[in-house]
């Protein structure tokens, strides 16, 4: 299985027998043993890579269950405070990440030296299973899945604009009222400009045509601070803009129900040590982040 795993992750025997410190052969003979024994094949291989068959795909998901819960088994028996050591995996929002998570790594890092961190910021669904991530933030509703999340606060999808803006274009009393202004929109939060409110108890929309489409949220976030328009973003997103006076809220009373933000990871109860040390010091420091109470 751990054979299987690295050519699976590797993209090629040649690189998982590197990867594993065993010549080619042994990691070809591993893979066709394990196929022989199935009775079904696993890869595809060609001159350049391999693929995996719908049998392997499955077969690989389940093989990573298998070996993390050895490894979790291993470190219950040999005490759950076993020191924290070898690679953690983790991914978050890009501002999120920058803002958050990032100062929960380092920490992490001076507490627990014996571990690597490799932290992937993107502003999209990263789906742990296939990428081989410990840990993911997760921001909005979970679907129903196999895994575990541990919820550290929630945050909300605000509309700002600057003082100078306001100035000159006047403030909206209304969602409908955005109809007359200039919008921004991010299409990492907002990938179709039609926003949702809560007026009087019930869902309501708005259809925009914004004037400016970015495909990051900081630069639509810059391009409220300078005054193009009113922008709609998450709260954490603009905290600092707003606290040092170069945004403004709007519509705050339409806004949607606050969106919750959780720690999600795939293993079972116990947990490897890494997994668990580094969920307990980021629960605890986003619990207590003012930003993340809103």
């Amino acid at each position: 299985m751990q054979v299987f795993v690295a050519v699976s992750e590797e993209g090629g025997l040649s690189a998982a027998a590197r990867k594993l410190d065993l010549s080619p052969a042994a990691v070809t003979r591993a893979v066709v043993a394990l196929e022989e024994q199935l009775g079904v094949p696993l890869l595809l291989r060609t001159t350049r890579n391999v693929r995996l068959t719908d049998a392997g795909q499955q077969y690989l998901e389940d093989s990573r269950a298998i070996l993390a819960s050895i490894i979790e088994a291993n470190e219950t028996a040999s005490g759950i405070n076993a020191e924290p050591r070898g690679q953690l995996m983790l991914t978050a929002p890009v501002l999120f990440g920058r803002y958050f998570v990032l100062p929960c790594v380092l920490e992490y890092m001076k507490r627990h030296p014996d571990v690597e961190v490799n932290a992937q910021f993107v502003d999209r669904v990263v789906n742990l299973v296939d990428e081989g991530l410990d840990v993911a933030v997760r921001i909005g509703h979970l679907p129903d899945s196999t895994l575990r999340a541990v919820k550290v606060g929630q945050i909300r999808r605000v509309l700002c604009a600057s003082p100078s803006y306001l100035d000159t274009h006047g403030t909206p009393a209304h969602p409908t009222d955005l109809l007359r202004h200039t919008m921004v929109a991010s299409s990492a939060t907002t990938p179709r400009v039609e926003w949702q409110f809560r007026d009087r108890g019930e869902n309501t929309s708005v259809r925009m045509k914004p004037r400016l489409v970015v495909s990051t949220n900081d630069a639509a976030l810059d391009a409220a601070i300078a005054g193009l328009g009113v922008t709609r973003l998450l709260s954490y997103q603009t905290a600092q803009a707003i606290e040092n006076g170069q945004l403004k809220l709007l519509l705050e009373d339409f806004e949607e129900e606050p969106w919750p933000v959780h720690l999600v990871h795939r293993e079972g109860r116990h947990r490897s040590s890494k997994v668990r040390a580094f969920i307990d010091i980021a629960s605890e420091r986003l619990r207590a982040h003012p930003f993340l109470r809103n």
